[in-house]
């Protein structure tokens, strides 16, 4: 089962979790008017490498433990995989919305 990332993700797109993916099948996008990653199921490895890089704890380590997103990534991995990378936001900057804090 692939990692999925969730809506604590949405405003916030820290992408530290981009790096660490050893491969690369984390990308950015636009969903619902706010910038948001996804994790393409088909192509992750299940290695965990992404989820300690998450500031806000977006990512969580199976389709089970969110399957409302686990929808979304599937959905929109093919289209957000042809969207340029994102510089990572340093892990300490402030979340934007006020519900996301950091770990």
């Amino acid at each position: 089962m692939a990692y999925v990332i969730t809506d604590k993700c949405l405003g916030e797109q820290y992408a530290q979790c981009v790096a660490a993916c050893p491969v690369e099948c984390i990308y950015p996008g636009d969903y619902k008017g706010e910038k948001f990653m996804v994790i393409d199921p088909e192509l992750c490895i299940n290695c965990g490498a992404c989820m300690p890089q998450c500031p806000v704890l977006a990512i969580v380590e199976n389709e089970d433990a969110s399957p409302e997103w686990a929808a979304v990534n599937k959905a929109q991995a093919p289209a957000f995989k042809a969207n340029a990378k994102v510089e990572p936001r340093p892990a300490n900057d402030p979340p934007k919305k006020p519900e996301h804090k950091l770990q």
